[in-house]
């Protein structure tokens, strides 16, 4: 296999510090979790107390100031265990992220150190029941009122760590009739009057993961909550667009560590198990299977891993992080409908790590915006689009 070359010395000791925390501090509880629909808060004031949110933050705001491949360790790591109810990546690479680059002074004094320790679990608010990656199809309003406030109106679904959250960064319409100009980000917390949330969402995967309906009736949200000042008011859309890339970069990332995790599991399954009288690693098809599988994680590892090298660059683009988000769900989804396969019937129960991660995959070729709307995103990169 072609040897990473992406980390040094020093992010492999935190991998194996963050493994550590993952196998003691998640790993016994998880089953427990996907029961109840949402992790213990207390892993999150855990992590925070040992560094494992918002690394990349500035040492000023709670931060390690790390580099992004802090985070990257951290993804690989959940994703590799089959973790997925933790929501730390939310929280740390893009919750704070659009705090840090479009805050305030005050904001960022206000809300990156309580995030950073787990004080505070952050959320963002985008879709709704009417509008999934069609941001600008949102109908949720924050209109001024006479005294500076906004008053907010709407509701908000599909929100990862919106049961838990008490820091929300609501996308909504400033300005209706401006279409994308009009949009705002609005800092909501919990506890303002009339901001709800409603169930958790019963979900095919990522069980333990709290999924949650936000409400918003008539919520009074203070001028200073307005992400990054008057300055930033119809600047919404803007700032939802330069942090797409990123943020579907992770999606990528926690594909490739996840089908490699899928292949792992189900060799060593398949070395164990015996049918007709001889392991079913024995058998051709059950080699080749697993040869062409190892073979595109393996092509799309280096591909993810070159896009990584672009983003400590800044300059990974739109669409180069809409084919890696694509393309790599796409073979997310292959790797585990293939391994499930190589399990026989043992690959339907729910006690083995791979039917999970089956049932995990599937979402990640919705959100973050479609594949579809990926490939739209590309063939205008290429000249070819439509309206």
């Amino acid at each position: 296999m072609i040897e990473r070359t992406l980390f040094n010395a020093d992010h492999e000791a935190f991998r194996d510090a963050f493994r550590k925390f993952c196998e003691g501090e998640i790993a016994p509880h998880h089953d427990a979790w996907e029961e109840v629909g949402y992790v213990d808060r207390e892993v999150w004031r855990k992590a925070g107390a040992n560094g494992y949110l918002c690394a990349t933050l500035p040492e000023a705001y709670g931060g390690a100031g790390a580099d992004k491949l802090y985070s990257v360790v951290q993804m690989e790591e959940l994703s590799r265990g089959g973790w997925s109810g933790i929501g730390f990546g939310l929280h740390s690479e893009i919750v704070a992220p659009y705090i840090l680059h479009y805050g305030t002074e005050e904001q960022k004094q206000r809300y990156l150190p309580r995030l950073a320790s787990g004080e505070l679990v952050g959320a963002i608010a985008m879709s709704e029941p009417a509008a999934g990656s069609d941001l600008q199809g949102i109908k949720t309003t924050a209109i001024r009122q006479a005294d500076g406030s906004y008053l907010l109106n709407g509701s908000k679904t599909f929100i990862t760590n919106g049961w838990h959250a008490d820091l929300v960064i609501v996308v909504a319409k400033t300005d209706p009739a401006a279409g994308a100009k009009g949009t705002s980000l609005m800092l909501v917390e919990r506890g303002m009057p009339g901001f709800e949330k409603g169930k958790r969402l019963k979900k095919l995967g990522l069980k333990a993961q709290d999924t949650s309906e936000l409400f918003f009736d008539n919520v009074r949200v203070p001028a200073e909550n307005l992400l990054g000042g008057a300055a930033f008011e119809g600047r919404g859309f803007i700032c939802l667009m330069e942090q797409l890339p990123w943020e579907r970069i992770q999606i990528a990332i926690g594909a490739v560590a996840a089908a490699q995790a899928a292949i792992d599991w189900t060799v060593q399954y398949v070395k164990d198990r015996k049918v007709f009288g001889q392991p079913v690693a024995a058998f051709q098809n059950t080699r080749y299977t697993l040869a062409e599988l190892q073979t595109e994680v393996q092509v799309a590892r280096v591909f993810v891993d070159k896009c990584l090298e672009l983003v400590l660059q800044d300059k990974l683009d739109t669409a180069t992080a809409s084919m890696a988000k694509y393309w790599t769900s796409d073979l997310q989804c292959k790797v585990m409908d293939e391994c499930v396969q190589l399990h026989g019937g043992y690959g339907y129960m729910w006690e083995y790590p791979i039917t999970r991660a089956y049932a995990d995959a599937r979402v990640q070729r919705i959100y973050g915006g479609t594949n579809e709307i990926m490939k739209e995103v590309i063939t205008r990169a290429m000249g070819l689009g439509g309206r």
